[in-house]
């Protein structure tokens, strides 16, 4: 854990490193040690901890509170119900950077859940962990008739747009959606994957995307983190005589 005082990198910003690396990790909770803790644990100055502090804060990551400390920004994503969109566009668009790792792609079998939704017997999943600037906040498991997961698994799954391979590449039509959002608790797999307890509360997505002739493409099942994402609609009062 100690910083390397020869390295042309400067000491706050290896500190800087190591506090987003434990933050990431979840091994800050809530908030992080005094500055005095910090000048103790990493044998720097004062003047060290503050330029990393302030600069995680200047990042959001961090927010300074008063007499009280330094704590997390759990600032969740926010996502707009009314039009469809792939996660990768829903984080950009609050300013965060997004990010995937691949879990699992594969056929899978005796799924009856997802065959109804499909109306076919042969699926394919992809499953992703996704994150944030690097916080894991959601898992999204995609599952294809076999023939589109086929095509899609020559791509890079850890990096791609999903949505635009299909769009782009694969020549399909996101015409309209269907989506529910309910919550449950977390399974223990993918309590660890997204670093939270396995006894936490998360949202429940399942989003069906058809083309424009009415055909299922994919069957979406999302699971995110409520304290890091949360979904908005905007509504009007009905104008007819009551």
């Amino acid at each position: 854990m100690c910083l390397q005082f020869n390295s042309p990198e400067s000491l706050h910003t290896q500190l800087k490193q190591k506090l987003k690396k434990k933050i990431y990790k979840g091994v800050y909770q809530k908030k992080i040690p005094s500055e005095r803790e910090l000048m103790e644990e990493y044998n720097v100055s004062r003047t060290t901890v503050r330029f990393a502090v302030s600069s995680l804060v200047s990042e959001g990551v961090l927010t300074k509170s008063h007499g009280r400390g330094t704590f997390i920004s759990t600032t969740p994503v926010q996502d707009w119900l009314g039009t469809f969109q792939s996660f990768t566009e829903t984080i950009k668009k609050t300013g965060k950077t997004p990010g995937s790792q691949l879990l699992f792609k594969g056929v899978i079998h005796d799924f009856t859940k997802v065959e109804s939704r499909l109306g076919i017997k042969k699926i394919y999943l992809i499953e992703r962990l996704r994150f944030a600037d690097q916080i894991p906040i959601a898992i999204e498991k995609h599952y294809f008739p076999e023939n589109i997961g086929k095509k899609l698994e020559k791509y890079d799954l850890d990096t791609a747009v999903i949505y635009d391979l299909l769009e782009k590449e694969l020549g399909l039509s996101l015409w309209r959606a269907k989506q529910s959002i309910t919550s449950s608790i977390v399974m223990e797999n993918d309590a660890k994957n997204l670093n939270i307890s396995n006894r936490s509360s998360v949202l429940m997505s399942e989003r069906i995307i058809f083309d424009s002739k009415g055909h299922p493409i994919e069957f979406l099942n999302s699971i995110f983190r409520p304290d890091m994402f949360s979904y908005n609609v905007e509504m009007k009062r009905s104008q007819e005589n009551e």
